[in-house]
């Protein structure tokens, strides 16, 4: 049975559980069937909403998947922090095209109202267009700081937001833009049916501009930075997702906050309204993704609300997993849990670098002649994961005391040869 099929053919809706890391973006398809989400875990899955069971998981990118978006013919689009965007045919298992050109993680991605166009925004400072029948792109530059996130309007122009406290509204197809400064760094934007422009910023506040870029409006949404930000068809609700694990319905016309939803206290990194209006679809950061009446603030579904369970609950009073500790976002100890951002490390002793079957692993390890033993993980985090495992994308980290190291070797023996 698939970890991730949750109560199949139900009619009962629960929390959609199958990624192994936090749900950084929330996309529904056009005709409201299906939902796309993208994690830290690297992989991207599309559900049925209708039985809220995992249709596809989508696996391609080497870092996390910060963006996804559907276009009209049901084709799928990722993006993420290896600086990659793919296209995707539903179905298949690997993607239709690859569109490359930024040097830096992407945050956000939009679709044009006629389809044509994607927008992708990243931290190399830029946002690049990129036409959706022959994959050629065009570079809008401007910003100072990481773009996170790019939208656009009705009339087909677009609007880009920044760490640099910069909204940009590029005049296409000239590419001019307009550039308005606001209070905070910004995060997120959206925009509405009648061109209204809603941005969410690390101070936690939503701020409202004409099409023109005048400031109209402004309502505080949360007391921590605002990262997600979804608007219903109409344009009547705004979602706002917050680090603190709520999130904030505003009515747009009367700016005013409506309600709190408030979860298990993890952070919220992704929302999406469905085609209804008012059910809205959360992604937090323990992997699930939860469904709201955001016109009466109640869960729909199991409602279960708390903190996750403890991996290494079992292993209370061992120092050598309270060493691993510091590992448990990224790796599990048993192949029979859902993958994480890293590698399960099942069986790692006597396995080859980058050997492991069904992880997409960097090119430059898989030249590498390591074998792991209890002395190569001591000496991986002894001079740390760059030095010995250069072109690695996991964080860099060091264990200074030996003690600890020698703890944590004797635990993965333990713990990873069951």
């Amino acid at each position: 049975m698939a970890l991730w099929a949750i109560f199949a053919g139900s009619s009962v809706h629960a929390d959609m559980v199958g990624h192994g890391g936090p749900i950084r973006a929330l996309a529904v398809s056009p005709d409201g069937e299906d939902l796309l989400s993208g994690s830290f875990d690297t992989a991207v899955i599309r559900w049925s909403l209708k039985t809220d069971t995992a249709e596809q998981v989508l696996r391609y990118h080497a870092g996390g998947v910060n963006a996804v978006a559907f276009l009209q013919d049901r084709r799928m689009i990722t993006a993420g922090a290896d600086a990659r965007i793919a296209v995707w045919a539903a179905g298949r298992p690997e993607p239709d095209r690859v569109l490359e050109g930024h040097v830096a993680p992407i945050a956000a991605l939009a679709v044009s109202p006629d389809g044509t166009l994607l927008a992708s925004a990243s931290w190399d400072r830029t946002v690049r267009l990129w036409s959706l029948s022959d994959g050629t792109s065009r570079v809008l530059e401007g910003h100072t700081q990481n773009v996170n996130g790019v939208a656009f309007a009705p009339d087909g122009g677009l609007v880009s937001v920044g760490y640099d406290l910069a909204l940009r509204i590029w005049r296409l197809p000239d590419g001019q833009p307009e550039i308005v400064t606001l209070p905070a760094p910004l995060n997120a934007v959206a925009v509405a049916p009648d061109g209204e422009i809603v941005t969410g910023a690390v101070d936690g506040r939503l701020r409202m501009l004409t099409k023109d870029g005048k400031v109209s409006g402004e309502v505080a949404a949360s007391p921590t930075p605002v990262v997600a930000l979804t608007m219903s068809a109409d344009g009547a609700l705004i979602a706002a997702a917050g680090t603190g694990g709520t999130v904030a319905i505003i009515d747009r016309k009367s700016r005013n906050l409506l309600r709190t939803l408030v979860g298990p206290g993890l952070p919220v990194w992704s929302a999406v309204f469905l085609p209804d209006r008012e059910t809205l679809m959360t992604g937090g950061a323990d992997g699930r993704i939860r469904r709201w009446n955001a016109r009466t603030g109640d869960p729909i579904g199991s409602g279960l609300i708390g903190t996750p369970a403890d991996p290494l609950a079992a292993y209370a009073g061992d120092h050598g997993a309270d060493v691993f500790r510091a590992c448990v976002a990224c790796h599990t100890l048993s192949d029979k849990e859902v993958q994480r951002a890293g590698p399960t490390l099942a069986g790692l002793y006597g396995r080859r670098i980058a050997s492991l079957p069904g992880y997409r692993f960097s090119d430059a390890l898989k030249t590498m002649d390591i074998v792991w033993t209890p002395e190569t993980v001591a000496r991986l985090f002894e001079i740390g994961p760059n030095a010995y495992t250069p072109g690695t994308k996991m964080p860099e980290q060091r264990i200074g005391s030996a003690e600890d190291r020698r703890a944590l070797t004797e635990f993965l023996g333990r713990a990873t040869s069951r």
